[in-house]
C-alpha cells in the first residue's frame, strides 16, 4: 500500500498534494478584481474552505474529482512550498 502525501495547511486541515494546482499569495493575488471575484464566486458557491482564525496569508486552490475547492491559510505560500518539497511538518 502506497503512503498518500498531505500538505498541513494550518488548524488541523492537510490537503492532498496529488490534487493541488496551486499555492497563491493572498496579499499579491488580490489586488486585482478578477482574483477577489474568484474567491467571493468559490465562497458564494460552498468551496472555499477557511483553515484558519487568524490574517490569511495564502490561498491553495486543490482539483477534486468533480470539483474545485479553495484553502484559506494563514500559513505563508513559501512555508507551504517548503513543506511540500521537504517532505516536512515544521
Amino acid at each position: 500500500m502506497s503512503k498518500i502525501p498531505y500538505l498541513h495547511i494550518g488548524n488541523n486541515f492537510s490537503v492532498d498534494m496529488r490534487d493541488i494546482v496551486g499555492i497563491f499569495d493572498m496579499d499579491r493575488t488580490t489586488v486585482g478584481g478578477v482574483t477577489r471575484k474568484f474567491l467571493d464566486t468559490a465562497e458564494k458557491n460552498g468551496v472555499c474552505v477557511t483553515a484558519t482564525a487568524q490574517l490569511p496569508r495564502s490561498f491553495i486552490i486543490a482539483g477534486k474529482q468533480g470539483g474545485e475547492r479553495v484553502y484559506i491559510s494563514q500559513l505563508a505560500p513559501l512555508t507551504l512550498r517548503k513543506r511540500i518539497s521537504d517532505g516536512t511538518e515544521e
